[in-house]
């Protein structure tokens, strides 16, 4: 009855029945060579790594989290974050104390999104972990737009000087920015200034995705 009323669909690819099916678990999967290094048009300064292309289920899942409140999808995409930083640190790349960043967000979509997906996936992703800490110290200040369908240029222009410390990081601590999506690059590289202008020691940026 309540499958009627409020039908049970995949978060991935739409199969009924479930929240999330097999195939898209299998399809976030993190490899044993992810995350991987990528290369977004506008260089932030920092290692830009990313667990996957922005395509398929791993797609669907970021919008339904992001845009249809999915937050049952929450949990598997955390799990996936909290490997891709594992990764980093047994490769070295990152070391404790480690502080995650997560990229910063208009307040106006935080509201309509029933919060920050990013920090909520960020914070799920590392709970557990006593060396790990998220600091949402950064927001984007108002006057931004949404960054779909803006181009390389539009973007950078979106986001310049827009992004707001809000909070200082611990001190001695490296720090990760977050983000769900990586394009240009453009988010990222405003971040990872900002952060580098009050002090912070940015080392990476880390991204469920790319486009």
């Amino acid at each position: 009855m309540l499958d009627l009323i409020l039908p049970l669909e995949c978060g991935g690819c739409g199969a009924p029945g479930t929240r999330w099916c097999s195939a898209c678990a299998s399809a976030w999967r993190v490899g044993v060579d992810q995350p991987h290094l990528v290369a977004p048009r506008q260089d932030p300064g920092v290692p830009v790594f990313a667990l996957g292309r922005y395509a398929g289920a791993r797609r669907a899942a970021i919008v339904a989290l992001k845009e249809h409140r999915r937050t049952d999808l929450t949990a598997p995409l955390a799990g996936a974050l909290a490997l891709g930083v594992h990764r980093l640190l047994r490769w070295g790349l990152v070391s404790l104390p480690l502080v995650l960043v997560p990229a910063p967000t208009r307040r106006s979509s935080a509201r309509r999104r029933g919060g920050d997906p990013v920090l909520r996936t960020a914070a799920a992703a590392v709970a557990a972990h006593p060396g790990i800490a998220v600091v949402p110290a950064l927001r984007m200040r108002a006057g931004a737009r949404d960054s779909v369908g803006l181009n390389s240029r539009g973007r950078e222009r979106n986001v310049a000087g827009r992004v707001l410390l809000t909070r200082r990081v611990p001190a001695g601590a490296e720090v990760l920015v977050v983000d769900d999506v990586v394009t240009t690059g453009a988010t990222a590289r405003e971040s990872v200034r900002v952060l580098q202008t009050s002090g912070a020691r940015v080392t990476g940026v880390l991204t469920l995705a790319h486009a």
